[in-house]
């Protein structure tokens, strides 16, 4: 258990470090994250982007430092 993967906001943040963690927990290019959420936000109507990111932004923890 001690190998267990926690979804944390990212230290290789551009806003946040939101979707940076996001490509982190599922270990994937960072960039590919915020381009796929930027244009779903953009282009959906149904998608509320800046609220939603405002909430995990909130709701996402910081990564614990390493000794």
């Amino acid at each position: 258990m001690a190998n267990e993967k926690k979804l944390t906001r990212s230290t290789n943040k551009v806003l946040g470090g939101v979707c940076g963690g996001f490509a982190e927990y599922f270990e994937i290019d960072p960039t590919l994250v915020r381009i796929c959420y930027a244009a779903l936000s953009l282009f959906t109507v149904g998608f509320p982007g800046i609220l939603l990111y405002i909430i995990m932004l909130i709701l996402m923890p910081l990564p614990e430092k390493e000794a």
